[in-house]
């Protein structure tokens, strides 16, 4: 029985996969930096003192040490390829993710914390074999999405149609005030999750695509994100997942 098992159970394929599996199939959307109490998303803290923000920076170096030792691991190295939206990853391989692309979201920077211009990264759970839909007809987008978002995608696939390959982000105030409290946000490297790291099939090396959101100039004294990513279908139906974070600033 054992050598039975040994021989035809894969330890990296998952026996139960998205609808029959506990976690199924819509990917929840995470955030860093954390706060140590687990029952709260405030982010505080004070721009001009390093005390105040080294907690936050250090949970993000300590999150982002695994991109920027990728390679290290025996074996990993080998299976990273170089993916674009044109450039899909051969089997076995996995797409890379180059922290530069994050600029200035990157630890040598203090993550802008410093400048009271702070980066929060977000990233999907990672659910096995699971592929976004997308919205391929950008000229029937919801509703309900952000216009500047809506802008974004149209503007970014007009130069090039893959783009629309993408699990999209947007992020903006809750309420009135804080919309006009929390300044111009940039997405980097993009304003989602490109296509081309999913399926994930849990490959030696895989890493998660990240989104740095870069809060360039939030207004003092508070501010609340309110954080929606679209998985997008064929038509105008869309998984729709949720987050909130509050981000307080002096």
């Amino acid at each position: 029985m054992v050598t039975f098992l040994q021989q035809f159970i894969n330890p990296r394929v998952p026996r139960l996969q998205q609808d029959y599996s506990v976690i199924g199939t819509s990917p929840g959307l995470g955030f860093r930096p954390l706060p140590e109490d687990v029952r709260s998303t405030l982010i505080y803290y004070k721009g001009t003192s390093y005390d105040s923000y080294k907690y936050w920076e250090d949970q993000l170096i300590d999150f982002l040490s695994v991109y920027k030792k990728k390679g290290q691991t025996a074996g990993a190295g080998a299976n990273i390829f170089d993916c674009d939206f044109n450039k899909l990853p051969p089997p076995g391989k996995v797409c890379d993710v180059d922290v530069r692309d994050w600029e200035p979201c990157i630890e040598e920077n203090h993550f802008s914390f410093h400048k009271s211009s702070p980066c929060i990264f977000l990233k999907l759970n990672r659910i096995y074999g699971w592929r976004p839909e997308y919205y391929n007809d950008t000229s029937r987008l919801p509703e309900d999405m952000p216009p500047e978002l809506q802008m974004e995608i149209r503007n970014i696939t007009n130069y090039n149609r893959n783009y629309a390959n993408m699990v999209w982000v947007s992020c903006h105030g809750e309420t009135p005030a804080d919309r006009e409290n929390i300044g111009p946000v940039k997405y980097l490297p993009y304003p989602g999750f490109p296509g081309y790291f999913y399926p994930y099939e849990n490959a030696e090396g895989y890493l998660s695509p990240l989104v740095a959101v870069h809060l360039e100039k939030p207004k003092c004294k508070y501010s609340i994100l309110h954080s929606v990513t679209f998985s997008l279908d064929t038509f105008i139906n869309y998984l729709t997942a949720r987050l909130f974070k509050s981000v307080l600033f002096y």
